[in-house]
């Protein structure tokens, strides 16, 4: 193939290397590099579930994580997040035999669930943060995980939401330049206290600038103009976990509006997963698989649509 031929066949690197030849070709500002998102291709969304809709099984230990896997198989699943906190162990003994069953099973555990308080106000506190945040970066990647999801924190008591986003930000960057040495990407989700606005969750993100960050989104988190902040995070997002219900200001629950979260991330052009997290009040051996069944309906209605 000639080098015509080569750029005619990829359209997208013959554009650039066009401007390259005309001596007009710009280094991106690093901002874009790390951030936006590539907006080529079809969208693309596959379900998962989120380990956490078992926590009661898991915690008394009626259900295993091997058994996620299972049941992931028995639900044409194609993914697991995997809330790591009721894990037996992160050394060898259990990880790598997991991350073995869950291959030969066709199952993809792409991303663990850690608990995180990044808002500490002293070097001390943050140190011993990314050292609890580097253990979990270490065992994603034994398992395979390519992605972490983790929390900002509360807002300090006396401390201004500006000043728990600056020491948040601080240990993202240290954690990120961490987990990018391992090909990992830590999704910080909207989760009350300091992410608890769309708009503070963005800031963080970018003043972290770093290609291994972005937004875990809880469909079922924001309390006020939900789709709203929905829309403002999806150009950043690397995992979605999505809930069967939402929440108002008054507390008042009802049911997501999947679909429309789903056009919003295809006009995003998210490519990525919809991970199933289950909180509501029946039991989760009876809703997951009739929830993950609609999912999988909205998934493939929804894929492909708004690209470019």
């Amino acid at each position: 193939m000639t080098r015509r031929e080569m750029l005619q066949a990829v359209p997208a690197l013959a554009i650039p290397a066009r401007a390259q030849a005309q001596g007009e070709a710009k280094a991106p500002k690093p901002e874009q590099t790390a951030l936006t998102p590539d907006v080529r291709g079809k969208t693309r969304l596959r379900t998962a579930i989120c380990a956490y809709s078992f926590r009661e099984q898991l915690k008394d230990r009626s259900m295993s994580y091997a058994d996620l896997v299972r049941l992931a198989v028995d639900l044409g699943v194609d993914g697991l997040d995997m809330t790591v906190y009721w894990m037996p162990s992160t050394l060898d003994d259990f990880l790598p035999p997991l991350r073995g069953i869950a291959y030969r099973m066709g199952v993809d555990i792409y991303s663990i669930s850690i608990r995180s308080e990044m808002t500490r106000a002293t070097r001390e506190l943050q140190d011993a943060e990314f050292t609890t945040i580097k253990k979990w970066v270490d065992a994603a990647d034994r398992l395979g995980a390519g992605h972490i999801r983790v929390f900002g924190g509360n807002v300090p008591k006396g401390a201004t939401v500006e000043q728990a986003s600056g020491w948040a930000t601080e240990v993202l960057k240290r954690a990120a330049e961490y987990s990018g040495s391992k090909g990992i990407i830590l999704g910080l989700e909207n989760h009350g206290g300091v992410t608890e606005r769309a708009e503070t969750i963005i800031k963080i993100v970018r003043a972290v600038n770093s290609p291994w960050v972005g937004i875990n989104l809880d469909t079922g988190n924001f309390r006020t103009e939900t789709y709203e902040q929905i829309e403002m995070c999806a150009p950043f997002a690397v995992n979605v976990q999505v809930k069967a219900e939402t929440r108002g200001a008054d507390g008042q629950k009802s049911q997501g509006d999947w679909d429309r979260v789903a056009q919003i991330l295809a006009k995003a052009n998210y490519k990525g997963y919809l991970a199933l997290e289950y909180e509501a009040a029946e039991d989760a051996a009876r809703a997951v698989p009739r929830l993950i069944k609609r999912l999988r309906q909205v998934a493939d209605r929804h894929s492909s649509k708004f690209s470019s």
